[in-house]
């Protein structure tokens, strides 16, 4: 079955693109003409800043191949955009390219700007994810639910699970997050029987970055054996079971800080204040 994104990209895929590469100049050329065709100078500012996250965002060789804007908008997403301002990026990128005579290379279609509202997933049914993948042998989807779980990166961050991050024990992700010993050492124990010793440690069969819609369909495989909506069986929902049971530890902590200041000042009351002299 087609993703959304998929089925967005322009007919006839069996046939091979040459990719296009873009330039700094073809980006200040399409500029330009926005402006000679009597565009406001916001709209030029506003295609601008969305072009400069594009040319940011691809790699190195600053290629666009047919997959690049379906990736990019998973990519934007995944950084938390709205619906609405990842279609305004797409707009500006699909309006490059057929500039440049490329629209074979253009992502169709507009994401639908009505909020998606993410189920919740409980700690239980987290735990029930696990157990399933263990019993099925499932142990690269035990490991990615608990790298979402357990650290809170985003799907378009896996790549930065590298073999050097777990021997290094943090990940270069938004304040070097701390990989916890339980999952380094499953991790170290997963690197070591398949033989990775550089390099990210979810990678395909061709030893490519996993894209976001594989890892998906991958942790929704567990949701029927583990009686887990199939819905809350994405790295989204870990991420935000991530983030709550940090905030409620995080309160636990400070009521038990409050209380043991609050009994340090009731032992200092009965030995030096004022009604107990």
């Amino acid at each position: 079955m087609q993703t959304a994104a998929e089925e967005r990209r322009t007919p006839d895929l069996q046939v091979p693109a040459m990719p296009a590469v873009v330039t700094e100049k073809a980006v200040r050329t399409y500029l330009a003409d926005l402006t000679a065709k009597g565009r406001s100078a916001d709209t030029v500012r506003m295609y601008a800043s969305r072009l400069r996250t594009l040319w940011e965002d691809l790699p190195p060789d600053k290629q666009v191949r047919r997959e690049t804007l379906a990736d990019w908008q998973d990519t934007l997403l995944d950084r938390g955009y709205s619906p609405g301002t990842v279609n305004t990026h797409l707009s500006a990128a699909n309006g490059l390219l057929e500039h440049m005579g490329r629209r074979d290379l253009q992502l169709v279609g507009q994401l639908d700007v009505v909020p998606e509202v993410q189920p919740e997933l409980t700690r239980t049914e987290y735990l029930r994810l696990l157990q399933t993948a263990r019993t099925l042998g499932r142990e690269r989807i035990y490991l990615m639910v608990k790298v979402f779980a357990l650290t809170g990166i985003r799907v378009g961050e896996l790549s930065l699970m590298t073999a050097e991050a777990v021997e290094a024990g943090r990940l270069p992700a938004e304040g070097e997050s701390l990989i916890p010993g339980c999952l380094r050492q499953e991790l170290l124990d997963y690197m070591a029987r398949r033989g990775i010793r550089t390099g990210p440690v979810f990678v395909s069969r061709n030893g490519r970055a996993l894209r976001r819609t594989q890892v998906t369909a991958e942790i929704q495989t567990l949701s029927w054996d583990a009686r887990v909506e199939e819905a809350k069986c994405t790295p989204r929902c870990l991420q935000r079971l991530y983030r709550s049971t940090r905030t409620d530890v995080e309160q636990s902590v400070r009521l038990l800080a409050e209380q043991a200041y609050e009994r340090m000042l009731d032992t200092e009351q009965l030995a030096v204040g004022w009604n107990g002299a």
